[in-house]
Order: structure tokens, then C-alpha cells, then sequence
């Protein structure tokens, strides 16, 4: 059988209403000072960034986004029958959401719907944490020992999660197809999946409006929007 592997960024989201960080609006480019409230050693040294952060991520639309068409594609070709595997950078939890098993989607960023303590990992909800920010709370702390709370993503300054990087590269060595969706391919380490996919033999296609670092290794290039290509692109790899 088939494996497609699709790995997705920024790009496959901002139908749901979740701006791209660094696209030619991205957040990262219109208020550069955004990037210390996501960096790990300011948000743990300075307690006005961590302030700063919680009131962020209380008007975050992620956590009030909804699945779009490209997501929904995703979870019809697992549906299909079809052996698949979702590798993303996104935090946003909406291919799970829209019905792909949690079992079949590497987070390689984490989760913006959990918090974890720096101190003793314990890991609660993020809905419950921002009830606390909402209740007056402006630096909630972990109600297991009192350390610093963060969200459960992957900040500038940590490092991914090996365990997760490893299932990845296993996928991009494994797979049939890999698919790059609505991302730069631009982030190490992620980008490199694309290359270590081809290498091993997998058919590559990218789906993205803006040029990649990869696209002259690419099979197929799509650049029309992700939200009506992707659904016609997957159901040509639906397992009939």
C-alpha cells in the first residue's frame, strides 16, 4: 500500500483564519518584538513577556479556529483506506480536529492546546489556563509545584523533541509520496524531510504559493490555493 506522507505549515491554516508568522504580512515582520514573547529565555527570565505572552494567547485565534477544506482533504484520504502520515509545523491541532487520528499526526512543534511546567512537565490544559489569565491570574503558575507555565510548543531557544524528529525522518524515508503543503520549506529541521524523502526514492510535490528552497527536486509544483488543490490533488492518492 501507498504511504503519503504530507507535511504541512503556516500555509494550510491561514483559510481558518490563522495568520502565517512569516509570510510578506506575517507577524513576525510587522512587530519584531512579537518574537521575544515565543523566545524560551526571555519568557523565562522576564515575567512582563511572560505577562505579555498569556494576554497574547487569550486573544490567539487558533484556539477558535475550525478546520478548513485542505484539512478536511487530509482526513477524506486516511478515510480512503489510504496508509497515511501527517508530519506538521503548525501548533494548531486542527488536522486532529478535523478527524485524522491523533496517532497519525507528529506535532513537530507541539501543541498550542496544552501548557506544560518547566519545572515538573505536568501538562493541563490550555482552556484552563487562560480561564485562570481571565480570572486575574497574569502569570498563572503549575498548580502541581508552583513552577513556571508555558505553552506546550516549541519555542525559539528548545530544541524539537527527538522522539518526534525520529518518527519523522522515519516517515520521510518511508513513504511513497510527501507532500509539502502551505510551507516555506525554509525551518530546519522540518525542511529537510523534503530532501530526505526524495533521496529515498518518494515521489515529491509541493504545494505552496510562494518559491522553495526545494522545488527544483520537486516532482510536481502547485502554487494555486491551498483550500481547492490540496482536496484535488489527495483524492488522486484515495485508496479505491
Amino acid at each position: 500500500m501507498t504511504l503519503v506522507a504530507i507535511l504541512s505549515g503556516a500555509g494550510i491554516s491561514t483559510d481558518s483564519g490563522i495568520p502565517d508568522y512569516r509570510g510578506p504580512n506575517g507577524l513576525w515582520r510587522r512587530d519584531p518584538g512579537a518574537e521575544k514573547l515565543v523566545t524560551y529565555d526571555s519568557y523565562m527570565t522576564d515575567p512582563e513577556i511572560r505577562r505579555r505572552s498569556w494576554r497574547m494567547r487569550g486573544d490567539s485565534p487558533t484556539l477558535r479556529a475550525e478546520p478548513n477544506a485542505a484539512h478536511r482533504a487530509v482526513h477524506e484520504l486516511e478515510q480512503s483506506g489510504t496508509a497515511v502520515r501527517v508530519i506538521t509545523q503548525n501548533v494548531d491541532g486542527l488536522h486532529q480536529l478535523a478527524g485524522t487520528p491523533v496517532r497519525k499526526v507528529l506535532e513537530l512543534h507541539g501543541t498550542a492546546r496544552s501548557v506544560s511546567c518547566t519545572g515538573c512537565r505536568a501538562r493541563s490544559s490550555m482552556k484552563e489556563a487562560l480561564d485562570r489569565v481571565a480570572e486575574g491570574e497574569e502569570d498563572p503558575r503549575c498548580l502541581v509545584c508552583g513552577g513556571i507555565l508555558k505553552s506546550a510548543t516549541v519555542m525559539f531557544g528548545e530544541r524539537l523533541d527527538p522522539d518526534v524528529l525520529a518518527q519523522a525522518l522515519a516517515i520521510a524515508k518511508a513513504c511513497e509520496v510527501f507532500v509539502a503543503v502551505g510551507t516555506t520549506l525554509q525551518v530546519q529541521p522540518a525542511a529537510s524531510l523534503a530532501g530526505i524523502a526524495a533521496d529515498h526514492g518518494a515521489r515529491l510535490i509541493v504545494v505552496n504559493a510562494e518559491p522553495t528552497p526545494y522545488d527544483d527536486r520537486a516532482d510536481e509544483i502547485v502554487r494555486e490555493p491551498i483550500g481547492t488543490a490540496l482536496p484535488a490533488l489527495l483524492k488522486r492518492f484515495h485508496h479505491s
